[in-house]
């Protein structure tokens, strides 16, 4: 316990999935978390679904990161009710799109608006907190479809990959200008969350797991847990000669 307590942390696409994961395990280990979502309904019911934690270890608001000014009130807000930033996870994401022919041109912008710009958004806005604040981690989601590209995820691929090089890029700037700013990617493959639901309803969820674990060499899909606690790892002090790099959680498919 506690090993990242003290810390304040911002967490996007927090009402379900890996943000939600994310910012559990962070509450579990001492930090106070800021949660946000676009999805108002559900982001009403967080402190119902937190009633575990004190109501003073986090805030939750709803945020459009795709929209400048929504980024801009989000950061001002954390810093305003918690006093600093120490860590952003930048979790929020869509899959949409087909091969390259296939993509409808609005839907290659809507994919790359949310989990790309989102993420340059976050980065523009926190970085100068974080140095205000004395140290900071940034943890941008990527995925295995920024490493290894698919025939049919045109858009997905170019968005997470576009996360892995941007990461890089915000480290090598923080550590140019002296800023105890570190800035990693993390690329899960397939996770058992929200994401797969569409899969689960079009072949049913036994097949669905079942097809997806045949493409791992591990031969089964990922937890919540396990990006959760390499997310953990990434915010606390463990990781303090760690930035710019990634953390490939994928079961062996990139080894392939």
């Amino acid at each position: 316990m506690g090993r990242v307590k003290n810390k304040v942390a911002i967490v996007t696409g927090a009402a379900s999935g890996l943000g939600f994961a994310a910012a559990q395990k962070l509450m579990d280990e001492g930090a106070k978390v800021f949660l946000t979502d676009i999805n108002e309904k559900v982001i009403s019911t967080m402190p119902e679904r937190l009633a575990n934690y004190s109501e003073t270890q986090f805030y939750t608001i709803v945020h459009d990161v795709a929209n400048e000014d929504s980024w801009i009130n989000v950061i001002e807000k954390a810093e305003n009710h918690f006093g600093k930033i120490n860590i952003l996870v930048n979790s929020a994401g869509i899959s949409l799109g087909a091969d390259v022919v296939s993509t409808d041109f609005e839907i290659w912008k809507k994919v790359h608006q949310v989990n790309l710009d989102s993420v340059f958004l976050g980065c523009k806005y926190a970085v100068p907190i974080m140095s205000k604040s004395g140290q900071g981690s940034i943890i941008n989601l990527s995925s295995i479809s920024g490493i290894v590209a698919g025939w049919n995820t045109a858009a997905y691929n170019s968005s997470k990959a576009g996360v892995r090089l941007l990461s890089k890029s915000v480290a090598l700037y923080c550590a140019k200008k002296g800023y105890d700013v570190r800035c990693n990617s993390v690329h899960p493959a397939f996770v058992d969350t929200p994401i797969l639901d569409p899969l689960k309803q079009a072949f049913g969820e036994e097949n669905a797991v079942a097809k997806l674990s045949r493409q791992i060499p591990m031969n089964k899909i990922g937890d919540t847990d396990d990006v959760s606690y390499a997310i953990l790892y990434l915010a606390s002090d463990e990781s303090k000669f760690m930035t710019g790099t990634e953390i490939v959680l994928d079961g062996g498919l990139s080894a392939m």
